[in-house]
């Protein structure tokens, strides 16, 4: 193990705003980082100082002499009309052979390879990004949002991309589970400290509200114990015959203190709209056609969605979700057919271009006045205007002078302040930390009516999601099974692209299999069953295992045993995750038969 790069003792500023204050991590050359925190928390700062780009106030940034960093830039590097190879050859030096063989690994082939770069869409521009990072042959990767705007399917290349990368990495991401499938070990921001956490980053974040609780708790006991104690010697020091003890009691007091209960920053508690739930087609297309005047995206569409149903419209990029959307809310006219919304339907909209429609003059309060349902009452608007990052005097800014991201923001928290019924949104994590995603994502599973929704971000869909809506080559239908099931049968595609693209390179013909004969169907049923029972049992038993050392994790004060615990847990994290990847194989497998 050879550490990469160290952070010691790490200040920085930006007028009254602190983000590092004293601040310290080591980064090796054997870890893929998770690192997350809030908004505006420091992340990107910190990036920029590791990368060179800007100045720590104070402190050191230690490189390895060896250190080859690569960053994933989020400006576009390309020259007018230049295509994608010969961009790859300028940027790398590289001859076209070897730019063409790092290409394929993230299926840049044909004309997607001789064509202008110009050419292609957001996500495929990020996949000829990385093919020209891994020609760097960088030991380090420096990866901010990478999977902002990126579809499903380059989500997973880009996961199968850093799961064979030998080297480290440093992926900022708001999503977790892109993070849970990436890196072995989690980096917090909070509150100017770095906190580096050996293990996933769901583990980190059970771990950390496991901590949070049992701080809590033990407070709680210390307050109680404290109040005891000053009770005893308010009653006992102005008599002879107890003052010694009443003194004793006082040193007792003295001695007590109380825990910082870490991370205890403002919870977003995002609050979805009470409405009275409905039975029925909320919403049915009769032969829908989409698309513009000059080109038809999909037709023959039927697509019927129930009330109550949280339906999340997947595809690749470019395939027309947006499109669909845009079609369902009489933003954009159907080329053919109908779309029919049932009887009381009252629709919220959130797509991304809406904040440039905002009115500049209001300040964020006067906007969430003005949309919130009659009767609102003051402190809600203000809670859910807290939920989504404007606290205190931040509500009185004019809409003039925010951001696009939280013109967004202002946006999506005046919907949920509405009286819908039924909720259309385009990408509503986007802008929003973990801790906030996770928030709406709680009040929108707790709420009663309809949510019609896109999103990137695949924790937040798994989480949600109730139904599946499919837009791919020109069709759009319901999809029959689960959004886990869709993942993981474009996980399935994509490993046999790369099993075929394998094939191809490799020399030579596949040897033939031994043994001959196939086994008789039903043999081979009852071994797959015995085979899914016991990794069954195995799983069963790692997860028990799995809380047991999280339990004794709590409990511990000596930092070595809590080390070794820590390595425990990540091991056993390891092992689950593979054999539930086994489970899944087999499980198809035996239903296939």
């Amino acid at each position: 193990m050879a550490v990469l790069l160290q952070i010691k003792d790490a200040h920085k500023h930006y007028g009254d705003q602190v983000l590092l204050d004293g601040a310290e991590v080591t980064l090796t050359d054997e870890h893929k980082t998770g690192f997350i925190g809030r908004n505006g928390a420091g992340k990107s700062t910190l990036c920029r100082v590791i990368l060179g780009e800007e100045e720590l106030d104070a402190g050191q940034v230690i490189r390895h002499p060896k250190l080859r960093l690569g960053y994933l830039r989020q400006h576009d590097p390309f020259l007018p009309g230049e295509t994608v190879i010969d961009f790859l050859m300028r940027d790398s030096g590289q001859p076209d052979w070897r730019c063409g063989e790092v290409a394929g690994q993230f299926e840049i082939k044909g004309a997607y390879l001789e064509g202008p770069v110009a050419q292609l869409s957001g996500g495929w521009q990020t996949r000829v990004k990385l093919a020209a990072l891994l020609l760097h042959d960088p030991n380090l990767l420096v990866l901010d949002e990478p999977t902002n705007f990126l579809d499903l399917r380059t989500q997973i290349l880009l996961e199968h991309f850093l799961r064979e990368f030998r080297e480290a990495c440093l992926i900022v991401s708001h999503d977790r589970a892109f993070l849970g499938a990436t890196c072995t070990q989690t980096l917090e921001i909070s509150r100017g400290k770095l906190t580096l956490f050996p293990g996933k980053v769901d583990a980190f974040l059970e771990n950390q509200r496991e901590r949070r609780e049992h701080d809590q708790r033990v407070n709680a006991a210390l307050a109680a114990k404290k109040k005891q104690l000053e009770t005893f010697i308010d009653k006992n020091r102005a008599r002879a015959s107890t003052a010694s003890r009443a003194k004793s009691k006082g040193k007792q007091l003295e001695r007590i203190e109380f825990i910082d209960v870490a991370g205890d920053e403002p919870t977003a508690a995002i609050r979805a709209p009470e409405i009275e739930p409905r039975k029925g087609p909320a919403v049915r297309c009769r032969d829908l056609a989409i698309g513009y005047p000059d080109c038809e995206v999909a037709r023959g569409i039927g697509v019927e969605i129930e009330h109550g149903t949280r339906a999340a419209i997947v595809g690749d990029n470019g395939q027309g979700k947006t499109t669909f959307l845009r079609t369902l809310v009489s933003s954009l006219e159907p080329l053919a057919g109908e779309v029919r919304w049932g009887y009381g339907c009252e629709i919220g909209t959130y797509a991304q271009h809406v904040y440039t429609s905002l009115p500049q003059k209001d300040t964020v309060l006067d906007y969430l006045e003005y949309v919130a349902a009659e009767g609102t009452k003051n402190q809600t608007i203000l809670d859910v205007a807290g939920a989504f990052l404007f606290r205190g005097d931040h509500v009185n800014k004019r809409i003039a002078v925010l951001s696009g991201g939280e013109r967004a923001r202002v946006c999506l928290a005046g919907l949920l302040l509405g009286p819908y019924n039924v909720l259309v949104l385009d990408e509503p994590g986007n802008h929003l930390d973990v801790e906030t995603v996770e928030a709406l994502a709680e009040a929108l599973t707790n709420y009663k009516g309809t949510v019609v929704f896109t999103s990137h971000d695949r924790y937040f869909v798994g989480r949600m999601a109730t139904a599946v809506v499919e837009v791919r080559d020109g069709r759009v239908v319901n999809y029959p099974g689960s959004y886990e099931a869709y993942v993981y049968a474009v996980n399935k595609e994509i490993d046999e692209g790369e099993r075929e693209l394998a094939a191809k390179s490799s020399p030579g013909k596949a040897k033939p299999s031994r043994g001959g004969g196939k086994k008789k169907p039903q043999a081979e049923q009852r071994e797959l069953r015995k085979r899914i029972a016991s990794l069954e049992r195995t799983i069963a038993r790692l997860d028990e295992r799995k809380r047991e050392v999280n339990q004794q994790l709590l409990q511990t004060t000596d930092a070595d045993e809590a080390m070794r615990l820590h390595e425990e847990l990540t091991t056993i994290t390891s092992e689950l995750e593979q054999h539930e990847v086994q489970w899944c194989e087999l499980q198809e497998a035996a239903e296939a038969e």
